[in-house]
């Protein structure tokens, strides 16, 4: 709406939340559009089309002949609302809507009103409709200009593609690689790829988590604006991976971070001097340095009493090396109270993963955690546990035998799997498809991951990559009973 109308009221709002798959809410297979949300829908439309009608109308009607100027107004606000040409026969089912008002007693403006929002709740703007030639067809087939020129500006801005794409996809040049790249990196250039940082990283990461993430004020005192500060610090350090030369894999080493004084307090660096956000030099602080020191990460990752090995540990293996173990069987219970109240965390999860429904995969993701137990749960550094007094020790081990003694050698090791790169493309595909991945993807998240590390491994190298990649441009058919896939 914003870059259809000019609208800023956000009206998704009130919509009902969307659910998520593999990790996004804008995966395909999860979606739906029930009664409640195309309700919504009907209601929302309504209300924009009433307060954006003047910016719409770009002419003037002859009132003898009002058709012209309807034609003009309705072709044009169509082909930017459903992102690609108008054939005549839908000008004309829209234009249908003015006698519709007239025989009912109502003028042009009425008529014009009833068509703007039809062009609101038509499939083709609630959906990015992907048509196949052949729907029981498994071959790929390449997407048209407009498909991809929608294809990326909902990856790249979460929204319409603008008019500098969408004439490139109207004059049918947006396929050619050189085009391809070119519209990539001006994206990535604007504004609008804070989407990216909003929308994907958000996910990716868990630091959307952060909003309802409430510690037990008595252990841990926390508040909104420390909150706001660890949101901003992980935003604009990935924002500047995605607009700047460090390679990916460097986010969980990186030798800096933003914050301001209530969270330089909070972390135990030095005063930037200013509440706002600031980039400051962590060389001398390597436990903060990268994403694993970031309080946002730490905190969504944890209980609000107690520190989790556990979710630390299966973040890891989900976000990084995209190697989730299995779900936990049902009715499993949780980390039973210490017997002791001085056990510490480490004994207390080798007492719970000793349940052989549950060794497998605590014996994954527990030892990962340990590695963050100097961290406790709003991020702080610490030395003991604060209730059992227990002192930290975070050493720890990854899967296949490698250990580590503490979060600085846990984070150099992960550094060097080459699963890392792998992972991260393994999520910008799931996002930038609305799809999960399959095993037809394997060859392509090598080849991408190949050929952003010639490239210099940044993030945008990897998206770059990726929407050159025939996953990205080209589509096939799934199920003989329908001729479309969408996802709104």
């Amino acid at each position: 709406m914003r870059d259809l109308l000019g609208d800023t009221t956000r009206p998704a709002r009130d919509f009902p939340a969307d659910d998520h798959g593999y990790g996004f809410d804008n995966n395909a297979d999860v979606l739906s559009l029930g009664p409640l949300l195309m309700e919504k829908y009907s209601a929302a439309a309504e209300k924009l089309v009433e307060a954006s009608w003047t910016r719409v109308r770009t002419c003037t009607p002859d009132l003898a002949d009002p058709l012209p100027c309807a034609h003009l107004i309705l072709e044009r606000f169509a082909h930017r609302a459903w992102r690609r040409p108008i054939t005549p026969a839908e000008v004309d089912r829209l234009l249908a809507f003015l006698p519709l008002a007239r025989a009912h007693g109502d003028g042009f403006d009425a008529g014009m009103k009833l068509a703007l929002r039809a062009v609101l709740l038509s499939p083709h703007f609630l959906y990015r409709v992907e048509l196949d030639a052949d729907p029981t067809s498994t071959a790929p087939h390449p997407l048209n200009d407009h498909e991809l020129a929608s294809r990326l500006s909902y990856f790249l801005w979460s929204s319409m593609p603008d008019e500098a794409l969408m004439a490139t996809a109207d004059a049918g040049t947006l396929r050619t690689p050189e085009e391809l790249e070119r519209q990539v990196r001006r994206m990535l250039a604007d504004p609008k790829a804070e989407a990216l940082v909003d929308n994907f990283a958000g996910q990716w990461l868990y630091t959307r988590a952060l909003d309802t993430f409430h510690p037990d004020p008595l252990l841990y005192p926390f508040d909104d604006s420390l909150r706001e500060a660890m949101r901003q610090e992980t935003r604009l350090v990935f924002r500047e991976f995605l607009l700047g030369n460090h390679p990916a894999s460097k986010l969980l080493d990186a030798d800096f971070t933003y914050v301001n004084d209530r969270l330089a307090q909070h972390y135990g660096l030095p005063s930037p001097g200013t509440s706002q956000m600031t980039r400051v030099d962590l060389s001398g602080h390597p436990e903060r340095a990268g994403l694993f020191g970031q309080g946002s990460i730490l905190a969504v990752t944890s209980h609000p009493d107690r520190t989790s090995p556990v979710k630390r540990g299966l973040w890891v293996l989900e976000q990084l090396l995209c190697k989730a173990p299995p779900p936990p069987p049902p009715n499993v219970e949780g980390l039973p109270p210490p017997v002791d109240p001085t056990m510490g965390i480490k004994q207390r999860m080798a007492q719970h993963s000793s349940d052989p429904t549950c060794s497998g995969c605590h014996q994954m993701m527990d030892p990962i955690g340990y590695g963050l137990e100097n961290f406790n749960v709003v991020g702080a550094w610490r030395q003991k546990e604060e209730v059992s007094g227990a002192r930290v020790d975070p050493s720890g081990e990854l899967p296949g035998g490698l250990h580590f003694k503490d979060g600085v050698e846990l984070r150099t090791l992960l550094q060097s799997d080459p699963a890392l790169d792998r992972c991260i493309a393994q999520h910008l595909l799931t996002y930038g498809l609305g799809r999960g991945p399959t095993q037809a993807d394997a060859c392509t998240l090598e080849d991408v991951t190949k050929k952003a590390g010639v490239g210099g491994g940044r993030l945008s190298d990897l998206i770059l990559s990726l929407t050159r990649s025939e996953a990205f441009t080209h589509r096939r058919g799934e199920a003989p009973s329908s001729d479309v896939e969408g996802s709104r």
